[in-house]
């Protein structure tokens, strides 16, 4: 029978710097590179990217019990993770992740786009999710590492780029709703394209108050996988409407949050008759703060040519303005309600 404190096997390797209960260390990092069958072949340069369904090499992982803390970090060959059928992530979705990316520049270095927002967000997260927090310098070090060894999987492209996914999960297998006294953290790459089909191309979307993504004191601003499992079915349900996305909407004025799993703006002249940038505020806690959304604010709020706005704003305001010729768009938008 396994216990719920049972320590993870780390070996005999002794860590060499640090608190294991305040963080894992990259000083402490053990890697194994992939050799032999191990390696995969790479994509070829025209070869299409489907989003999430091609891996690198390697993957970086480290283990933590309430007991010892966290393990040496290490970074092996991609494998199965073995994990019991009791573990709390099975049943109570006690779970978390990111999503960032790497990119080739055309002068061939590889760089990362504002890792330290990503980490600063997933360890928000990890607190809301009462999984254990970790150094986020620490773990942009190790996944660095990680991307330098695999650096030939990040894509020759403009377009495409090594998509990075940090996760972190309750392990302990006791059954009942509690603190998890064990966790894991991995973190797992793969070269992608677009994240649409339609790649660059407009989109339709379904707008249906009926469902709702997130309210306020729940989780909807914390990138945890309970989040996004019960939205499946909506887009199902705008597929079969040919839409390729949904726009979420919240509360009897059926304000405009999110379209899918993304934050969204919009660039129109507003009833004053100002140019004006527009995007839904965080204080309702419903709209995950992302890291594209933060840049794109600071970008325009330096350039100074337009208003830009964090503030409420109802599907029924985007009626009007698209009605009254207000919205820039670059093709006709079509809601399907």
């Amino acid at each position: 029978m396994a216990s719920s404190s049972q320590a993870p096997d780390i070996g005999d390797k002794k860590r060499t710097s640090g608190d294991p209960h305040k963080s894992f260390y990259h000083q402490d990092l053990i890697v194994t590179p992939a050799t032999g069958s191990e390696l995969h072949a790479k994509p070829g340069p025209n070869e299409s990217l489907k989003f999430g369904h091609t891996y690198s090499d390697h993957m970086a992982f480290a283990d933590w019990n309430d007991a010892e803390g966290w393990s040496r970090p290490q970074i092996t060959p991609l494998r199965d993770i073995k994990i019991h059928p009791g573990a709390k992530v099975l049943h109570y979705a006690s779970e978390l992740f990111e999503g960032m990316k790497a990119y080739r520049g055309v002068d061939n270095r590889i760089r990362l786009f504002r890792p330290e927002m990503n980490m600063a967000r997933m360890r928000r997260t990890a607190h809301r999710a009462a999984l254990p927090d970790f150094d986020a310098e620490e773990l942009i070090k190790i996944i660095c590492d990680q991307i330098s060894l695999d650096q030939e999987w990040v894509p020759y492209s403009t377009t495409s780029s090594l998509y990075i996914r940090p996760t972190l999960i309750g392990t302990d297998p006791t059954l009942g709703v509690g603190f998890p006294v064990s966790a894991k953290l991995f973190v797992l790459t793969g070269p992608v394209g677009q994240y649409y089909a339609t790649g660059f191309q407009p989109i339709r979307l379904l707008a249906d108050a009926q469902y709702v993504r997130a309210f306020p004191g729940g989780v909807g601003a914390f990138k945890m996988g309970c989040n996004y499992a019960p939205t499946i079915w909506v887009g199902k349900e705008a597929a079969a409407k040919n839409c390729q996305q949904v726009l979420w909407l919240y509360g009897e004025q059926e304000e405009i949050t999110e379209v899918g799993t993304m934050n969204i703006f919009v660039f129109w002249k507003n009833t004053e008759g100002e140019m004006e940038l527009i995007t839904p505020p965080l204080d309702k806690g419903v709209i995950l703060p992302g890291v594209t959304r933060d840049s794109l604010l600071q970008l325009a709020r330096e350039w100074g040519e337009f208003k830009v706005s964090e503030k409420s704003f109802s599907i029924h305001d985007i009626k009007k303005a698209l009605d009254e010729g207000r919205v820039s768009v670059s093709n006709t938008p079509r809601f399907r309600s």
